[in-house]
């Protein structure tokens, strides 16, 4: 494996179910670090909705490494946050043979 340029500074953050006073919930996102990363994009592909159109990009995030079970270590039902960016994370996966590094499978959705 190529060693990777961890260039790009993100925020992984948890979703919080909070209680919304009528019996239902809303989700907050909670910030639970910031990482070094190097993204790498794939295909790109359009998908019409019913009112608007969505574009997806799938991404190969690639981190150092957390041990399993630690907070910082990215799960799925996280996210990333750049700026005003935010990329869902699909899976995760140690990405070389060392464990040095992890590759989250993620997504951004942009709506147009």
């Amino acid at each position: 494996m190529k060693t990777p340029v961890l260039n790009r500074k993100l925020t992984l953050e948890a979703p919080d179910r909070v209680a919304d006073g009528a019996g239902g919930y809303s989700i907050t996102w909670v910030p639970l670090g910031e990482h070094w990363a190097e993204i790498r994009p794939g295909t790109g592909r359009e998908r019409a909705l019913e009112t608007l159109t969505v574009s997806r990009v799938p991404l190969r995030i690639t981190l150092r490494a957390a041990p399993e079970g630690a907070p910082s270590r990215p799960r799925p039902e996280q996210r990333f946050r750049a700026g005003s960016r935010i990329f869902r994370i699909l899976a995760v996966t140690e990405a070389d043979a060392g464990a040095r590094y992890l590759t989250c499978f993620a997504q951004e959705e942009v709506s147009q």
